[in-house]
């Protein structure tokens, strides 16, 4: 069951005087991936066939997936009325193909790898929607964003759930956990998100390249963190892959991520303007 629904949105109190047209592009192509949210439920669904208790989560999952889309996606025509997520959605779908659908198999090894990738993932969003409520001033975002990371830190503890519980079966060593987080933290520069900003912010015509699409995307997204929310990502990520989300190895863990990612933030700019 949801734990809100899009109507619930105070959407009479949107105030485009309040507006970042940084944050507007940023909010386009998080609606995008969002949205397509149900392809990867049903990839779960054919990883784990044998176990309709983590189905029915999984497709709840989604579910909730699937609306912080729409619900990004309708702020988003309120910030740009002259833009269309369906027509910006249709033209995801058909330029990015998951590639996992076709396989009955988790592409991380074992269904213990499947689940500490899935915990990578929402410990990003969790803090990344954390980073973009705090840093946006127009009042329904702020609201929009605190609601989505509410369901993404949720989202954490029901993969992470599943996830020790699958632990016991298959026994994965600790710094096989870690090569599979650190492979999944990776993939955050991939297509996916490139593509998602670039067709949430460029028109129909525009050739897509994935360095300036990323660029432009990441640039923009890492200066929305403060401190205090990649601490907490890091915290998180140590725990799902076995070691103590707080304490003296989670302290130097956040400060050197915080030095890697403002590095990265700073070459992905140099990126976007000499693509300028």
């Amino acid at each position: 069951m949801k734990h809100w629904r899009i109507e619930e949105v105070p959407w009479d109190r949107f105030d485009p005087g309040k507006l970042d047209t940084q944050i507007v592009a940023l909010v386009k192509a998080a609606a995008l991936v969002e949205r397509n949210g149900i392809d990867y439920g049903t990839y779960l669904n054919r990883v784990f066939a044998e176990d309709p208790d983590f189905r029915k989560a999984a497709d709840r999952w989604s579910v909730e997936e699937v609306q912080h889309g729409d619900t990004l996606g309708r702020w988003a025509m309120l910030a740009d009325p002259g833009w269309d997520f369906e027509a910006a959605f249709r033209r995801y779908k058909d330029g990015y193909h998951l590639p996992l659908l076709d396989t009955d198999a988790s592409i991380r090894g074992s269904r213990t790898g499947e689940l500490i990738a899935r915990c990578m993932v929402e410990s990003g969003t969790s803090s990344y929607y954390s980073a973009l409520g705090d840093a946006a001033e127009e009042p329904v975002l702020r609201h929009i964003c605190r609601l989505i990371a509410a369901d993404e830190f949720r989202h954490f503890k029901l993969f992470y759930d599943h996830m020790k519980r699958y632990l016991k079966r298959e026994r994965i060593g600790l710094l096989q956990r870690m090569r599979i987080a650190i492979s999944r933290i990776g993939e955050s520069e991939d297509d996916e998100l490139a593509y998602a900003f670039y067709c949430g912010n460029s028109p129909p015509d525009a050739i897509y390249r994935h360095e300036t699409a990323i660029a432009g995307y990441m640039s923009r997204a890492m200066t929305m963190y403060r401190y205090k929310h990649l601490e907490r990502a890091v915290g998180m990520i140590l725990k799902a892959i076995g070691l103590p989300p707080r304490g003296r190895v989670s302290g130097l863990a956040a400060r050197g991520a915080w030095v890697f990612m403002r590095r990265r933030r700073d070459r992905f700019k140099q990126v976007v303007l000499s693509a300028a």
